[in-house]
């Protein structure tokens, strides 16, 4: 794994924008695919406004992007909120990064894929088919989760078995929850209780993974990241193993020696 600090939010937007714009690029120039696992919440705002910024000044071909979101909330019924709902994924990504590319550059909207509450096997189907994720962008929560992939204690699951997990719906903690209404919801108790994540496996199976770092409560997870333990109790603690990970945080909020 590799450890990069950065000044600050702005620093680390710039450089997680540039990282996914040369890897689609790259990819683009070869006219290969290009599987991106696409993160959300407040730690992405900025590097997706810049993200297709690069893309649109580069003129990039984005004919074969496909995105693949981690997560999306869902409803009593156990469907996918719609995308109506303040806090609806599928609306965040088309507000801050799918509408702000240009049309010409070919991005086609039936490429966006969420996980499905209803039915997460088949997103898992169709990543495998697609041959997996080039490149998976994370966010990391206060507790150490990655997606909505919660800790879990050691004496239930297996470090193995918690690396195997697919796909699912889960029922959110309460500090995610929590935290959520305050940096997502603006304090409004409206945040789901349910969600569909994608699973650990297939995260840990991402030829790159780039996990952005920036609040003052991720300092603790991090700490523990650096022990060098991988464990359940610590999902993000998994890209230990990962064979391309890289973890960047911010100095000016996560001071780390």
């Amino acid at each position: 794994m590799k450890w990069t600090s950065v000044a600050d939010y702005d620093e680390m937007s710039e450089y997680g924008a540039e990282r996914i714009f040369r890897a689609a690029a790259g990819a683009a120039e070869k006219k290969r695919p290009f599987h991106l696992g696409l993160a959300t919440g407040n730690t992405m705002l900025t590097l997706y406004r810049l993200l297709a910024e690069k893309w649109n000044a580069a003129r990039t071909d984005l004919s074969r992007l496909h995105s693949w979101n981690l997560d999306e909330y869902a409803g009593p019924d156990g469907r996918a909120v719609p995308e109506t709902h303040p806090l609806s994924y599928r609306r965040y990504m088309r507000e801050n990064l799918f509408a702000r590319i240009d049309p010409a550059l070919g991005f086609d909207s039936s490429h966006t894929h969420f996980p499905d509450p209803a039915d997460p096997a088949a997103f898992d189907a169709a990543l495998a088919g697609a041959g997996g994720l080039d490149f998976q962008l994370l966010g990391i929560g206060f507790n150490g989760h990655i997606a909505f992939n919660e800790p879990m204690p050691e004496s239930e699951i297996t470090r193995a078995k918690f690396a195997a997990l697919p796909s699912r719906l889960i029922a959110l903690t309460p500090l995610t929850i929590a935290t959520n209404r305050r940096l997502t919801a603006g304090g409004a108790d409206i945040v789901p209780r349910h969600a569909a994540t994608m699973g650990m496996r297939q995260i840990l199976g991402a030829k790159q993974l780039l996990l952005l770092a920036c609040f003052p409560e991720q300092k603790q997870p991090l700490a523990a990241i650096r022990s060098g333990r991988v464990t359940p109790e610590l999902p993000a603690s998994y890209l230990l193993d990962a064979p391309d990970s890289e973890i960047v945080r911010t100095r000016d909020t996560i001071d780390l020696p």
